[in-house]
């Protein structure tokens, strides 16, 4: 199935989803609404998640979607799914609202537990990082990592919103002779540090979501790197009875 599917399809539906995300940021009165855990909805979220969707379903009407703006699927349902499309619309919605540029349209097709293919789109910056499984990971048509990590520095990624207690203790305790620099990004973008080798490592030890993390996991893993649950070598898993992420780190 995974060889029949054509990317560019769902390159083309981030990018239709990215600019309707753009036209809503280039907007002067941003309506914010929050979501029972607090969490802040915009008009991008919801615009962006309808044409993704709207779009999915028309191209492969058999794949069940996970979105972060669906009502939440029943495990027992779920857990019989082979192939299902994981979504976040606007990944980094305070990004968006603090209008830095940082936000990014995530799409990724999970196989049982594990992202086959992943689009990660930044409208703003204009970024495009895509992979497919045994195809390679890129970064606007570049294929990744683009870069070594540097020799005489030891670059360390993390959360612009969400930085923890435990993480900042995770980075001090980092040992290596190289200078240590932090460089901190929003939404999936970290990953994709990861992925082009701009960034040595991207410690998470605070909650996110399977859709936070599954379309760049996919791209980060065709690079030759690996999302693993903290303290263990054990992949990041998806479609669990509960969505939240395990702590994790990305190298």
């Amino acid at each position: 199935m995974l060889d029949k599917l054509d990317i560019n399809h769902i390159i083309k539906i981030a990018k239709n989803a990215g600019s309707k995300a753009l036209e809503i940021y280039n907007t002067h009165n941003l309506q914010i609404d929050y979501k029972d855990d607090n969490s802040p909805l915009t008009k991008a979220d919801i615009q962006a998640n309808q044409i993704i969707c709207d779009n999915l379903k028309k191209l492969f009407p058999k794949i069940p979607i996970i979105s972060e703006e669906n009502k939440q699927i029943d495990y027992n349902i779920r857990k019989k799914y082979l192939y299902y499309w994981c979504i976040d619309p606007i990944d980094g919605t305070k990004e968006f609202i603090q209008k830095n540029g940082e936000f990014t349209i995530n799409i990724a097709l999970i196989y049982k537990n594990t992202p086959v293919l992943g689009v990660v789109y930044a409208p703003v910056l204009d970024e495009l990082y895509y992979a497919k499984k045994g195809y390679g990971a890129f970064k606007n048509n570049k294929k990744l990592p683009l870069v070594k990590t540097s020799t005489n520095k030891y670059i360390i990624t993390a959360s612009k919103s969400h930085l923890s207690t435990e993480t900042k203790q995770f980075i001090n305790n980092i040992k290596t002779s190289k200078e240590k620099v932090i460089i901190s990004k929003g939404s999936s973008l970290k990953l994709c540090m990861i992925a082009s080798g701009e960034a040595d490592i991207y410690p998470r030890l605070s909650p996110t979501m399977e859709w936070d993390t599954a379309a760049a996991d996919a791209i980060v893993r065709e690079s030759g790197k690996m999302v693993y649950q903290y303290n263990s070598n054990i992949p990041l898993q998806y479609n669990k009875p509960d969505l939240t992420n395990p702590w994790f780190i990305v190298e």
